[in-house]
């Protein structure tokens, strides 16, 4: 009965050993600018000890939109994107996707993150 009982008492910290996380660098309003293209950028982090790093992919969704990021140069764990933000409109709602793969028994597995629902404003100088 105590065996169960300490197996159990363990396994929130064994699941909680793997989780990735996604934090939003972004500032959450930035000046109007031009070419309505606005820079936002996310760092990545993860124990899970299987992650294959190199093949990491992510994006930032906006809407029906799929926008490619592309690491962040000197960093490890920081990727960075443009959106664009259609003229005239003040604030648009974004979220990040990052896909990586990660080792398995056998051949190497997919797997997926998706950030909560951002709200980037744009303000008139």
């Amino acid at each position: 009965m105590l065996k169960k009982f300490l197996s159990l008492l363990f396994l929130p910290l064994l699941l909680a050993g793997c989780n990735a996380t996604l934090n939003n660098l972004t500032p959450q309003q930035q000046v109007r600018n031009a070419d309505n293209l606005y820079p936002v950028e996310i760092a990545f982090t993860s124990h899970q000890q299987t992650m294959r790093w190199q093949s990491i992919r992510s994006e930032i969704v906006v809407g029906p939109e799929f926008y490619k990021m592309r690491p962040t140069p000197l960093m490890t764990n920081r990727w960075e994107g443009l959106i664009f933000v259609p003229p005239g409109t003040s604030a648009v709602n974004y979220r990040y996707k990052v896909t990586y793969d990660y080792n398995a028994m056998g051949a190497p597995r997919t797997d997926s993150i998706r950030s909560p629902e951002y709200t980037l404003r744009i303000v008139d100088k």
